[in-house]
């Protein structure tokens, strides 16, 4: 079966920098829009960021150019790239993929998760 693997979370310092890395098996990954999402402790799964299978990329507005998510096709692999961390981005993140030309913000329109990998920014 379809297979999301992330990878690269941890324990940082604020303002430090942190790659998360999603791997994917089992599906024709450039036919599908990747997306991260976050979730925090008592608060409610959050979009982080979407590419489509095309590379249009859309953002959500508190990254403010922090964060920078990226592809490669070649390996079946999302990326983002997180940098100038702050203590309130501390959550799972988890990567999604959905079969589509779009470019879904949703969580709920997503396919396939991964199981998430935790980021923990201390201040």
């Amino acid at each position: 079966q379809v297979q999301l693997v992330e990878s690269g979370g941890g324990l940082v310092q604020a303002g430090g920098s942190l790659r998360l890395s999603c791997a994917a098996s089992r599906l024709t990954f450039n036919r599908y829009a990747m997306g991260w999402f976050r979730q925090a402790p008592g608060k409610e799964r959050e979009f982080v960021a979407v590419i489509s299978r095309d590379s249009y990329i859309v953002y959500a507005d508190f990254v403010k150019g922090r964060f920078t998510i990226s592809r490669d096709n070649a390996k079946n692999t999302v990326f983002l790239q997180m940098s100038s961390l702050k203590p309130e981005d501390t959550a799972v993140y988890s990567c999604a993929g959905k079969y589509s030309t779009a470019y879904p913000r949703a969580w709920t329109e997503y396919d396939y998760w991964g199981q998430g990998t935790q980021v923990t920014v201390s201040s």
